[in-house]
């Protein structure tokens, strides 16, 4: 199931950058990303109510509500940075150096979650920065 979800978040992803590069024309990016951060409020909440998740909030320890919190700014950083490369660049190349994220997510899970590096997660690596600096350059 978490393939599916996967794949599903990739192809929305996909779709974010398309929409979001028609979307700011003449905007400004940091608008863009404000609009587009009020309408994902919306829909998150949302589903926390239609699920009937609300009440969870009490449960929430002190230390998962500053990683939240600090995962959310590093959201909002993101998401400020890719509307203003998206609005300067073209798509087909804003959003492979994004994709990088995938490479740095692998070097941070490794220095700070522990997490074990092995061949194919190191040949996918390389294989994901080269086909990025080929889109790229």
């Amino acid at each position: 199931m978490w393939f599916v979800l996967a794949l599903l978040s990739a192809v929305f992803a996909a779709l974010t950058s398309i929409l979001a590069k028609i979307g700011i024309d003449g905007v400004n990016s940091n608008l863009a990303t404000a609009i587009r951060t009020v309408v994902v409020l919306v829909m998150a909440w949302g589903m926390v109510f239609l699920t009937g998740n609300q009440g969870g909030m009490a449960d929430i320890s002190k230390k998962s509500w500053m990683f939240l919190i600090l995962s959310g700014l590093a959201t909002g950083a993101s998401w400020l940075c890719y509307y203003k490369a998206l609005q300067l660049g073209d798509a087909s190349k804003v959003v492979p150096v994004d994709k990088l994220s995938v490479v740095i997510t692998l070097i941070l899970a490794f220095a700070f979650l522990h997490e074990n590096f092995t061949s194919k997660s190191i040949v996918g690596a390389v294989l994901i920065t080269a086909g990025t600096l080929v889109m790229v350059l």
